[in-house]
């Protein structure tokens, strides 16, 4: 395990420092008990991309102390009964800084239909709320009122999830490529989702999260 530079651009930077957003991506093997990180993963826990092999023990070893029965508690749950999560939490990367982090999975199936484990990703995530909830739905429906799709879809998700409009982007193309469904289609779900919890009232992120991990499944 090589942890990674602090000072290659992003690396080495708590969550707090202003420094770039990251989103990367995980699979969890429940039977083999076996990780994979995506090289923004690896360096969102201070490691150079392809020097660390993920274990349970590696992820659990990351946790902040105060953050660690919840996590653990969440890996156990969801080996034994197989089904999504999301978690919000902190990591102590190998250098030391703490990151605030939003981990979002879904379930893994195999060719058969079996749920084999978990997928889905990081998000780092700043310290602290830097919009309330009256000023989200309102930047949120100016968003809606003058964009075209993607690029609503877009500004909600740097709303929701205080990200930048590249890491949204990203995020927006991996679910439209992990669901096989058009980038568009799946950007114009989210963006009548999310007025609907607005019009409704239901802000809570949870909320916000279960809605960007399964739009796919209502725009068929």
């Amino acid at each position: 395990m090589q942890p990674a530079s602090g000072s290659d651009g992003d690396d080495g930077r708590s969550v707090g420092d202003g420094g770039p957003q990251r989103i990367g991506w995980f699979r969890y093997f429940f039977d083999e008990d076996r990780w994979e990180w995506s090289p923004e993963v690896e360096r969102l826990h201070g490691y150079e991309p392809g020097t660390v092999n993920p274990t349970t023990e590696l992820v659990l070893s990351h946790k902040h102390p105060d953050d660690f029965r919840q996590v653990a508690d969440t890996i156990d749950m969801i080996r034994r009964r197989r089904q999504a999560f999301r978690s919000r939490h902190r990591i102590r990367d190998a250098h030391g800084n703490v990151h605030f982090v939003a981990v979002l999975g879904d379930e893994l199936r195999n060719e058969s239909g079996e749920v084999v484990g978990t997928y889905g990703f990081y998000v780092d995530l700043t310290a602290e709320e830097r919009v309330h909830q009256s000023q989200m739905t309102t930047e949120l429906l100016r968003i809606a009122e003058r964009r075209s799709a993607i690029e609503q879809a877009k500004g909600m998700l740097m709303m929701v999830y205080n990200i930048d409009e590249g890491a949204a982007f990203n995020l927006l193309r991996w679910r439209s490529q992990e669901a096989n469904i058009k980038l568009v289609r799946l950007a114009e779900q989210l963006v009548a989702d999310f007025r609907q919890a607005n019009h409704s009232g239901d802000l809570s992120r949870a909320r916000y999260d279960q809605l960007f991990m399964t739009a796919h499944e209502r725009a068929r």
